[in-house]
């Protein structure tokens, strides 16, 4: 599939639902030449970068009930509800070991998107130079209110869920009019506007460009699922959503409801494998399309 890329949403624990897809995309050994991930896709995306089959799984399931992983103690030891120097440090380096050299070295371009407090826009962070992975992804996954920021370069960044929570646009901006989407809401899903976004000017008021984006983040996140829905009528891209009927919330800490999301997104991408192996060789049509959402 040299023609078509891999868009990752985040959403925390309901990434769980990406990782199931990326098994079974491992186990067809799909590998696609560009991947592009948001936070809990870009963390998900690392083992299928790897080719570790099952790590996700043993990382996101197995580990779950360690208070290193989600607890409120988190808070008091690094001010992150989420175990960031566990995730990003002890766990890839020592408790379930990531094949960072393959993630870097193989022919697959590997984009992470963050964003930088003192603009307010996505940064990406990329496979194919001196980049440190394992701290993009960090950053990546650095959520607002739950986590401090993570330098790198001299750039503060945090979530890349805030400026380009789906970056298909990445995508087609890197040249890959034909894309493979995984969400991790269901279909007709829209996001509601949080109680705590008003706040944000006064959270953040050393980051203004950082707060006026994180007010405007729920808007911008419908109008790419707006954006998506028409590409997808079109047959422009593929997209993988959950099923409605299993809720699993961003910090969900069940065991038996992420094994059951893990093994809806393996089914879902089973599913959808004989319709991909056609739809790639397909010529893209170019047409009319929507203007692409832009963060404001």
């Amino acid at each position: 599939m040299n023609n078509v890329g891999l868009v990752l949403e985040g959403g925390g624990m309901r990434g769980i639902y990406t990782a199931g897809v990326l098994e079974f995309f491992l186990e067809q050994q799909l590998h696609f030449p560009y991947v592009v991930g948001a936070s809990a896709g870009a963390s998900m995306a690392c083992s299928y970068l790897a080719r570790q089959k099952g790590r996700n799984k043993k990382v996101n399931i197995g580990l779950i009930k360690d208070s290193r992983f989600i607890s409120f103690r988190n808070i008091l030891r690094e001010r992150s509800l989420f175990g960031m120097n566990f995730l990003f440090d002890e766990v890839p380096k020592s408790i379930i070991p990531l094949n960072v050299e393959q993630v870097l070295n193989n022919d697959q371009l590997f984009q992470v998107a963050t964003t930088c407090m003192t603009t307010g826009k996505a940064v990406y962070h990329s496979n194919d130079g001196n980049c440190d992975i394992l701290q993009a992804v960090k950053a990546s996954s650095s959520l607002p209110l739950l986590s401090p920021y993570v330098t790198i370069d001299g750039k503060k960044l945090m979530d890349g869920g805030v400026a380009d929570p789906i970056p298909l646009a990445q995508a087609r901006h890197a040249g890959f009019k034909k894309n493979v989407v995984v969400l991790t809401r269901e279909r007709g899903f829209r996001k509601k506007q949080s109680p705590l976004s008003p706040l944000a000017p006064r959270i953040y008021k050393e980051y203004p460009e950082f707060a006026t984006t994180m007010m405007h983040r729920t808007d911008f996140y419908n109008e790419q699922l707006d954006w998506i829905d028409e590409l997808e009528a079109r047959d422009e891209i593929k997209v993988l959503r959950p099923p409605y009927e299993i809720n699993v919330k961003r910090t969900e800490k069940d065991p038996k409801k992420l094994l059951r999301l893990y093994e809806a997104g393996y089914r879902h991408a089973k599913e959808l494998w004989p319709e991909l192996q056609h739809w790639h060789e397909e010529p893209t049509i170019e047409q009319v399309t929507q203007h692409e959402p832009q963060p404001v």
